[in-house]
């Protein structure tokens, strides 16, 4: 299991990215409607942060980590420092 401070650890900006990117991609998508529902803070906060709309707060930045937590545990994946959604994406088809 990673340590939460690991360098293998996904960067918070690469977070960002890829809950964007999912909140964008897969809000209508029927398999993630309770995920995205349920985040409906975090996600669109990690988009905004992302595109450089909005500088992340103590408070958003809570809220953006607490929905990566809440994806890798619905995925059953642990955090070994992903790039993209794909990278992410693929690695729950694995398993």
């Amino acid at each position: 299991m990673s340590e939460p401070n690991s360098p293998q650890n996904t960067p918070f900006s690469v977070k960002c990215e890829i809950l964007g990117e999912l909140w964008l991609s897969y809000r209508t998508d029927e398999e993630y409607q309770d995920f995205v529902e349920y985040n409906d803070l975090g996600l669109p906060l990690a988009y905004a942060i992302a595109e450089k709309i909005v500088q992340p707060s103590v408070e958003a930045e809570r809220f953006v980590n607490e929905s990566w937590v809440m994806l890798l545990a619905g995925l059953e994946v642990e955090d070994t420092g992903f790039s993209s959604i794909d990278d992410l994406l693929e690695l729950d088809e694995e398993s």
